[in-house]
């Protein structure tokens, strides 16, 4: 993919349905008695993913023009698949169909791409077998091969932030008789619990010394449900991102999911002095949702943008884009506490300071995160690494810059956003 350096975006567009959501509407309506319906569900490949995973599973699902139908007559109706699930390089349809698949009566093999058979499997296999599971690893790494069977119910305390691993103990406890407790101490999504209380399933949410406690009573069968999966808020960070580095831009995305725990990388920039308007505000299967209108803008505050702490959790898919957006901010960027990001589809840290240091910016690697200082970009090849986020955020660092830039493997783009680069191409004046 070649790009050369733009001068402004404006116009409209719609993104496609949120990654995270989609995940879990495919996966519950997978243990849900009857035939669900989900409007704009994401077109990413990780998406088809998991469809494919649940058709392996003896799951039905019909796909039409952007909904896709799931029948099931619930977990137990899962099958044995004849060959491996092959997640590819999703890491959201390994972590989260082991929490059903632990709970269920069959047995399966999940396998993933080069990358995910490198990204830590242990943080959900320790729960999971605290609760009686029983699953063989690759030293805490993929293949996982797990044989379903009755589970006891637990009490545990997340020690890393995510919701990934806290959706895969939730989904479990839906399938086993008594309470499981999961106490998270840094906020981390909450489409998960949502879901769950869209559904009317059993869950209790209470916080306590700073501590988040959710508490699921199983098992709990849920009826089939109509639903739709709102804009994905992750892909829309590029084009926000663009929007603000660019002189002259104004854009509007139509119809994204603003839940709170997401919303992180808006509001730092809204607080920094970015013109970010949230209109037409309205909810989606329990979802908030809004249009976001972005506007260039002089005035940016003037001292160094830092994002760490409690923050990293609910904007860690949108720092390789602030990174890039770092080089444009009056006086830079520091990201801290985001280690995190070196155990994702690539070492994202590095993936980041090697292409910016490429395009000429200031940068500076730290063990758990980076400093960025203004820089005037100019065009480069740039390595993708195979990661997505990694490719459309140095798309949008290539309209920042001088001259063309070549990036590599650009079509790894498809994992959460097939025609990211049309619609970029579609806004540019």
């Amino acid at each position: 993919m070649k790009i050369i350096g733009g001068e402004s975006i404006r116009g409209n567009i719609k993104v496609p349905g949120d990654k995270s959501i989609s995940h879990r509407l495919a996966i519950v309506s997978a243990i849900c008695e009857g035939t669900s319906r989900i409007d704009n569900f994401s077109r990413s490949q990780d998406c088809q993913s998991t469809l494919e995973c649940l058709k392996n599973l003896g799951v039905n699902i019909k796909k039409f023009n952007g909904t896709v139908e799931i029948t099931s007559q619930g977990i137990r109706s899962l099958q044995k698949p004849e060959t491996a699930l092959n997640c590819g390089n999703s890491g959201t349809t390994m972590r989260l169909l082991s929490g059903v698949l632990a709970a269920s009566d069959t047995e399966a093999t999940l396998i993933g791409d080069q990358s995910l058979s490198r990204r830590p499997m242990k943080r959900i296999i320790e729960p999971l077998e605290m609760m009686g599971a029983q699953i063989e690893s690759k030293d805490g790494f993929a293949p996982l091969e797990i044989k379903g069977k009755p589970l006891s119910p637990i009490e545990y305390t997340l020690p890393v932030a995510s919701a990934q691993v806290k959706s895969a103990i939730l989904l479990a406890g839906l399938n086993t008789k008594g309470e499981t407790t999961v106490i998270e101490t840094a906020e981390t999504r909450d489409h998960t619990e949502r879901l769950f209380k869209f559904l009317k399933a059993p869950l209790q949410i209470a916080n306590s010394n700073r501590k988040k406690i959710f508490k699921i009573k199983g098992p709990f069968s849920p009826a089939a449900f109509d639903a739709a999966a709102p804009g994905d808020i992750s892909s829309a960070a590029f084009f926000i991102a663009a929007a603000i580095g660019l002189k002259g831009s104004e854009i509007s995305i139509e119809s994204v999911g603003i839940n709170p725990t997401r919303t992180a990388f808006i509001g730092i920039l809204q607080n920094f002095g970015a013109d970010i308007e949230l209109s037409n505000k309205h909810k989606i299967c329990g979802e908030p949702v809004a249009d976001i209108i972005v506007r260039w803008t002089e005035k940016l505050q003037k001292h160094p943008l830092r994002v760490d702490g409690p923050l990293i959790p609910n904007l860690i898919d949108e720092l390789p884009i602030l990174g890039v957006l770092g080089t444009r901010l009056p006086a830079g960027l520091e990201v801290r506490d985001a280690y995190e990001l070196r155990h994702k589809e690539s070492d994202r840290i590095s993936a980041v300071v090697q292409n910016l240091k490429k395009m000429g910016a200031k940068i500076e690697e730290l063990e758990d995160g980076f400093i960025v200082a203004p820089s005037r970009l100019e065009g480069a090849e740039i390595e993708t690494f195979g990661d997505h986020r990694i490719a459309m955020a140095f798309a949008v660092a290539a309209l920042f810059a001088e001259g063309e830039t070549v990036i590599s493997n650009a079509e790894c783009a498809n994992v959460s956003f097939p025609g990211f680069y049309d619609e970029l191409e579609q806004l540019l004046s």
